[in-house]
C-alpha cells in the first residue's frame, strides 16, 4: 500500500471516531459562518485532529482544511480535507455525511480517503493502485447511452434535458453523488454550484482509479472551476453537451 494512502487511512479512522461521538448528540454546537453555511464543534475538531497528526506524521507538508485554511509545508505536498462534507446532514441526524481527505504531490491529486461512517462505507484510492469500497475494488459503470443512465446530482444543480432524457435522475448530495459513480450504480454525477477544493480533491481520485473521468462543467480536469461532473467516462461529453446548452 502507498504509505501515503495508510497514513491517509489512519486519519479517517480519528475522523470516524470524532464524528462519531457528536452524531445525534442533543447538545451539539452548531454556529453560522460569514458564508451563511453551518460547522459544528464536530467539524472544527476533526479537522484540528487531523492537522496535528498530519504535523507530527509529515511536518514538511502542507495542510489545507475547509474550517481553518491554508498553512505548513515547505514542499509540492499538501494534504487537502473537508472534515465533515454534509453538514447539514450531520446536524440533523441524516447519516449522509463524511470526511474528505486528499494529498496532493506535484500539484496533481495522488490518494483519497472518502470515510463515511454512519453509513458504513470508506472509499479509498492510490494512483495505480485503484479504488476500493471497504476493501473490496470498485469500477465504474459500462453504460453508454445517456437514455439508459443513471444520473445524480449534489446541491441545487439543474439537469434540464438530462432530466428528460435519462434512465432516471436522484439528488442524492455531496460526496455520496460521485461515490455512486465510482461504484458503478450511477452514471454520471453533477455537481454546482459552488463547489470547493476541499469538496472535491478525494472525488476525483475515486473516480479516476474507478475508471471515470472528472471535469469542470467545460471538460477540463480542474479542482477549483466552482462546478464539476464525474461519470462512467462513456457518457461524459454528452453530459457536458447538455449542461453548456442549458447555460448558453
Amino acid at each position: 500500500m502507498d504509505d501515503d494512502l495508510a497514513i491517509a487511512l489512519s486519519l479517517a479512522d480519528i475522523a470516524d471516531a470524532l464524528g462519531l461521538a457528536r452524531f445525534g448528540a442533543r447538545d451539539l454546537v452548531v454556529e453560522t459562518k460569514p458564508d451563511a453555511t453551518p460547522v459544528t464543534e464536530a467539524d472544527r475538531a476533526i479537522e484540528l485532529a487531523l492537522r496535528e497528526r498530519i504535523a507530527a506524521e509529515r511536518p514538511d507538508d502542507g495542510f489545507l482544511g475547509e474550517e481553518s485554511g491554508r498553512g505548513g509545508g515547505r514542499g509540492d505536498r499538501l494534504w487537502v480535507v473537508d472534515p465533515i462534507d454534509g453538514t447539514r446532514n450531520f446536524t440533523r441526524g441524516v447519516p449522509v455525511w463524511a470526511t474528505l481527505i486528499a494529498l496532493e504531490r506535484d500539484g496533481d491529486t495522488a490518494v483519497a480517503v472518502v470515510s463515511a461512517p454512519a453509513l458504513h462505507r470508506r472509499w479509498w484510492a492510490a494512483r495505480g493502485e485503484g479504488a476500493w469500497l471497504n476493501g473490496s475494488p470498485i469500477h465504474v459503470s459500462g453504460v453508454r447511452r445517456i437514455e439508459d443512465a443513471h444520473i445524480v446530482y449534489a446541491h441545487e444543480t439543474p439537469l434540464g434535458e438530462l432530466a428528460v432524457r435519462a434512465w432516471h435522475t436522484r439528488g442524492f448530495g455531496d460526496f455520496w453523488a460521485h461515490m455512486l459513480v465510482a461504484e458503478g450504480a450511477a452514471e454520471a454525477a453533477v455537481d454546482a454550484p459552488g463547489v470547493n477544493l476541499w469538496d472535491l480533491a478525494a472525488v476525483q481520485v475515486v473516480v479516476e482509479e474507478a475508471g471515470g473521468r472528472f471535469s469542470d462543467f467545460g471538460g477540463r480536469r480542474r479542482l477549483d472551476g466552482g462546478n464539476a461532473v464525474t461519470s462512467n467516462g462513456r457518457v461524459h461529453d454528452e453530459v457536458l453537451a447538455a449542461l453548456a446548452s442549458q447555460h448558453c
